[in-house]
């Protein structure tokens, strides 16, 4: 394997990754903020407001994003297994 090819791969690795995290953390991100400017505005500084917004909101992303997930990983690994005699010496 040369060093052009590892890096290759090692750069594919971490954008799928950061492809396939984003739905999530965005989704959470996104509720947490709101769930704070409503706690702020409010003042209201209940733990569980926080917490159960965001558990929703994060278990309805998963659902939607699954399909996308499970197709996008399908791929990675098609590829890598794919590449495998070239990574062989």
């Amino acid at each position: 394997m040369t060093l052009e090819l590892a890096v290759d791969l090692l750069g594919n690795l971490l954008q799928t990754g950061l492809v396939l995290a984003v739905p999530i953390l965005g989704t959470a991100i996104l509720v947490g903020v709101a769930v704070s400017l409503v706690q702020s505005i409010t003042s209201l500084q209940e733990q569980t407001l926080t917490f159960v917004p965001k558990l929703v909101a994060v278990s309805f992303a998963m659902i939607m994003s699954a399909n996308f997930i499970l197709r996008t990983m399908t791929e990675f690994c098609i590829d890598m297994i794919n590449l495998m005699p070239v990574m062989a010496p």
